[in-house]
């Protein structure tokens, strides 16, 4: 089987990176797609420096549907003379297809804790600026399929939910270099805290990942941190990657642990940004600020507090 290139594609958006991963294949793929700005101004200076061409990309590839991973996908798409395949996993598509869902999953969840009266308009407000437009997805996966880019060159499709409910990891079969998106959170990025919506899925995708995918390269979609706090690069090796995801499967454990004692005992509304789950950091440590968005601290409380309540509904 051909062994392909990947490069790693960086655009610049506030205190984030945002990183997107070109696979030099016969029909050459973009994982990932930053937002409105990252086509014209990282892909394409960074494609042309080693002599690539935005133009010949025919696979768009998204691991799942926050902003600064779609945020790009319709002005890639229009570079390629919408002549691209754009895939998505169905249950993410709705994030794809429309500005407002990206509205609708802040007041489903984080919102509920954030007390800020504006959010809601700021989060459409960001969407408006950061997405370059609405648009329905090519191809459609829920994980299993194969895709071809040409040659002998396949990527399979794996679900990996967790973070949302559908990210998925793409895999250039024969040389296990996988594509995460935001699967792997380690101990977060930016913000310093893991973020994911359902805590359940997210320790079983780490799991198979770990023990069914054993990548020999791994892909990330931001720079995650170490339990020190200092950041893995976006590229990793078997080692590395084996690393991360343990670490993150650690990390979860002690959230999952810290977040279960707080809610049994109940939360509490309190003066601390980190309220009802003021407990929850203080038992972790974590003295980041909640309310920067993405806000991965109540993404992640609001997992945990929905899964125990269906516990409790079933139990």
């Amino acid at each position: 089987m051909t062994r392909v290139n990947v490069h790693p594609l960086v655009s610049p958006w506030g205190r984030f990176g945002l990183y997107s991963f070109f696979i030099d294949a016969p029909e050459p793929a973009i994982v990932d797609t930053g937002i409105a700005s990252s086509p014209a101004g990282g892909m394409a200076p960074g494609l042309a420096a080693i002599g690539r061409r935005i133009e010949d990309v025919r696979w768009i590839l998204l691991t799942h549907g926050h902003i600064d991973h779609i945020g790009g996908a319709h002005a890639l798409w229009e570079l390629t003379g919408r002549r691209a395949q754009v895939v998505i996993h169905e249950a993410d598509a709705p994030l794809l297809r429309s500005r407002r869902a990206h509205v609708e999953e802040y007041l489903h969840g984080r919102a509920r804790y954030l007390n800020d009266p504006e959010g809601a308009t700021k989060v459409a407000a960001a969407a408006d600026t950061v997405i370059s437009g609405e648009m329905e997805p090519t191809t459609l996966v829920e994980g299993g399929e194969t895709l071809s880019l040409g040659g002998d060159v396949t990527v399979s499709v794996h679900p990996v939910p967790g973070h949302t409910p559908g990210s998925v990891a793409y895999v250039i079969d024969g040389q296990r270099s996988v594509f995460v998106g935001d699967a792997v959170q380690v101990h977060g990025a930016a913000n310093g805290f893991p973020g994911y919506a359902d805590p359940d899925a997210y320790r079983a995708s780490l799991r198979y990942l770990r023990d069914e995918v054993r990548p020999r390269h791994l892909y990330l979609g931001h720079p995650y941190r170490r339990a020190d706090g200092t950041p893995y690069g976006v590229e990793l090796d078997k080692d590395q990657a084996g690393e991360a995801l343990q670490g993150s499967l650690d990390m979860e454990a002690r959230v999952s642990e810290a977040a279960r004692r707080c809610l049994q005992d109940g939360p509490r509304e309190t003066d601390s940004p980190y309220s009802p789950f003021a407990p929850i950091a203080d038992g972790l440590g974590y003295t980041g600020d909640p309310t920067l968005e993405p806000s991965p601290f109540f993404t992640t409380m609001h997992g945990y507090r929905t899964h125990l309540i269906k516990e409790d509904d079933h139990g």
